[in-house]
């Protein structure tokens, strides 16, 4: 009977040994999968909290009311540009942040964080005015009663220095990024506003 027991004991023993091993085995072969930044995600493509941080929440959640506020500012060039290339620039501008702010609203989700409400454009209330080239809400205000060239030339000024500091925010975000996607985006609004800062500068001249 001793022996029975014994060897009852050293099966169970093992069997424990033996499924501690494959646990282990299985949670590290997780965490190595999803793990680090070199863009190698795990089975699940969602964003987790392994694959993001601070910095990408920070920069999504400051560009979503910076883009609104470049949105707000297009959509007056329609009724009061003077120059084609003002009105084009506007509509061009819309179209490239309007579905921006839809994905960055969409990663804070899926991150369980959450999405800058419609007034947080007001950065004059929220201290961070000048911080990111956002306008006050004096300074929108002037830009709607603005029309013809007075408009164009208010809008050039006032837009390059809001790309300026989008671009600025890139930077940021891609030199403390985790989210492949997120840092993505920041090279392609550095790329893309850095190129209109310089299309802006010329119209300036002509405004």
């Amino acid at each position: 009977m001793n022996i029975t027991r014994s060897l009852i004991r050293r099966a169970t023993v093992l069997a424990a040994v033996g499924a501690a091993s494959v646990l282990l085995a299985a949670c590290g072969s997780g965490s190595d999968g999803s793990a680090g930044h070199d863009g190698h995600s795990s089975a699940s493509a969602s964003a987790s909290q392994s694959q993001h941080n601070a910095a990408d929440v920070a920069f999504a959640q400051g560009m979503i009311p910076h883009h609104r506020q470049a949105v707000e500012m297009a959509d007056l060039a329609a009724s009061r540009a003077k120059l084609s290339q003002v009105k084009k620039l506007a509509s061009d501008i819309k179209k490239a942040q309007d579905p921006e702010i839809k994905t960055l609203s969409g990663w804070l989700t899926s991150w369980g964080e959450s999405v800058p409400s419609q007034d947080a454009m007001d950065h004059s209330t929220h201290g961070m005015h000048g911080m990111d080239g956002m306008m006050t809400s004096q300074e929108m205000d002037e830009l709607e009663k603005a029309s013809g060239a007075a408009f164009d030339t208010a809008f050039l000024r006032m837009m390059i220095k809001h790309h300026e500091g989008a671009v600025e925010m890139a930077k940021t975000e891609k030199a403390n990024g985790a989210y492949a996607p997120t840092t993505k985006m920041a090279d392609q609004i550095i790329s893309s506003q850095s190129e209109e800062v310089d299309t802006m500068k010329q119209l300036l001249g002509k405004s």
